[in-house]
């Protein structure tokens, strides 16, 4: 049989050389493997952020045009119905005026001043000067309530036809705001269905969680009158589902719960976060009362119900229900008492 050469036993000091080296590689291998992993899921959950953003920021301009729309609608259908009003009575003074004529003429002919009245455009004939010398005062006084009532008449005309442009534009803004509105939700419930159960329970979190530092205000006596009607109306619709642009009673956007809170203790608050800022007095964050309004965002695209004890209630987001969150969950603009 050969030879056969065993190898010297390795020393302490180079096994624990070689165990230190792996234990290190391994470390090495497990902590570069967290910001690979966890990275990309808060880059995923900061996306799903501000697409949520953007979708409230879209939601209140689509509830502001809605409401311009609205508004413009009721201004047009009054001023149909004052056209109506005006023409019908320029009718009655011409026919008034058409009797004369005919009486005249069956008496033995007709006045060149009636004849003129009677054409297409009598503004003209009224604007010669000349001819009022030739017409009764009585015909004259007549002549002129039925040009004014002509003026008149022409006058609402061009304005409900800018008011109808109006409309029409502001359908459209509403429209252009309704695309966005869906575009970024869909974004980002694609993006957030595709992140793993973990991650979204984070993301749940990390939205519901105050900001440190933030003056919270300390335990409110309980309020009554008509702050406290609109929170028990809030508190009445915890559970109900987000909708965008919709203002209850079985769904709500964030400014559509405030308006409707209110509007059940009898205050009419204007549609929109921007335009319920100031719906009231403004008062720092340390002395909220129950009833107020938050609002966040320097844009003030968000807005929530001061509870007391450092609480809101508000309407988050698609698939977060009416809840109560931390007055701190997000960057506080002013707080409005109404």
């Amino acid at each position: 049989m050969g030879s056969h050469r065993r190898l010297a036993p390795s020393s302490g000091s180079d096994r624990s050389t070689t165990v230190a080296v792996g234990l290190l590689s391994a470390a090495a291998t497990v902590l570069g493997a967290v910001p690979a992993a966890a990275a990309p899921h808060d880059d995923a959950r900061a996306e799903v952020d501000r697409l949520y953003e953007e979708a409230e920021k879209a939601t209140e301009a689509y509830n502001e045009a809605d409401e311009r729309t609205d508004t413009l609608r009721r201004q047009v259908r009054t001023a149909q119905d004052g056209l109506a009003r005006q023409q019908e009575r320029v009718n009655t003074l011409r026919d008034a005026l058409g009797s004369m004529a005919g009486a005249q003429y069956r008496s033995g002919g007709l006045d060149p001043s009636l004849e003129l009245l009677l054409s297409e455009d009598p503004e003209d004939y009224l604007d010669k000067a000349s001819v009022l010398d030739r017409i009764g005062t009585r015909r004259a006084g007549e002549l002129r309530t039925l040009q004014e009532a002509l003026r008149t008449l022409a006058q609402d005309r061009a304005e409900t036809a800018r008011k109808l442009g109006d409309l029409e534009r502001s359908r459209k803004a509403v429209s252009r705001h309704k695309k966005t509105v869906e575009r970024k939700l869909a974004e980002a419930r694609r993006l957030l269905n595709s992140l793993p159960d973990d991650a979204r329970a984070a993301h749940d979190r990390a939205t519901r969680s105050g900001r440190a530092g933030l003056p919270v205000p300390g335990d409110a006596e309980p309020v009554s009158g008509r702050a406290g009607a609109a929170l028990a109306a809030a508190r009445s619709a915890l559970g109900k589902p987000y909708v965008w642009g919709a203002n209850g009673p079985n769904g709500f956007d964030c400014s559509g719960l405030m308006q409707w809170s209110y509007a059940q203790a009898g205050i009419a608050l204007p549609r929109t976060s921007q335009a319920q800022r100031y719906a009231g007095r403004q008062v720092p964050l340390s002395q909220a009362r129950p009833g107020d309004l938050v609002v966040y965002r320097s844009d003030a695209s968000h807005v929530g119900m001061y509870v007391g004890n450092g609480q809101v209630i508000h309407a988050p987001y698609p698939g977060a229900p009416v809840r109560y969150d931390p007055v701190g969950m997000m960057p506080v603009s002013s707080v409005t008492r109404v």
